[in-house]
């Protein structure tokens, strides 16, 4: 599965959250200032290809719908990202998550408690 940068990542939340959209509805659920049409457009164009996206025809327009899951891209993104900067190692990131995040025992059991449902 292919990488996508912060413009196609922001356009494909929006997509998982409505599940279907046109190019205006997507822009009316950024925040203010709002892409230009065009460039809301060639992204999802550019999603399409990649094959994050399909469409319907719907008059002279197109209806989108993303094609790969939000789970799927979350996993691939966070399995990435611990093979980038934590050598593949999940107890390195948690580890590192704690030091950084000061966080206290009363999250640190939750997350355990997370874990052991497993």
């Amino acid at each position: 599965m292919k990488q996508l940068t912060k413009a196609e990542e922001e356009i494909m939340q929006i997509l998982w959250q409505l599940e279907k959209a046109n190019v205006k509805s997507i822009i009316k659920h950024f925040p203010e200032p709002k892409p230009a049409y065009n460039t809301v457009s060639t992204i999802v164009r550019i999603l399409e290809s990649k094959g994050f996206v399909n469409y319907e025809k719907q008059g002279k327009g197109h209806i989108y719908f993303p094609i790969v899951k939000k789970q799927d891209y979350s996993n691939q993104s966070l399995n990435k990202l611990v093979d980038n900067y934590f050598q593949g190692s999940f107890k390195s990131m948690v580890s590192f998550f704690v030091k950084k995040n000061d966080m206290s025992t009363k999250e640190l059991e939750a997350i355990l408690k997370e874990i052991n449902k497993k």
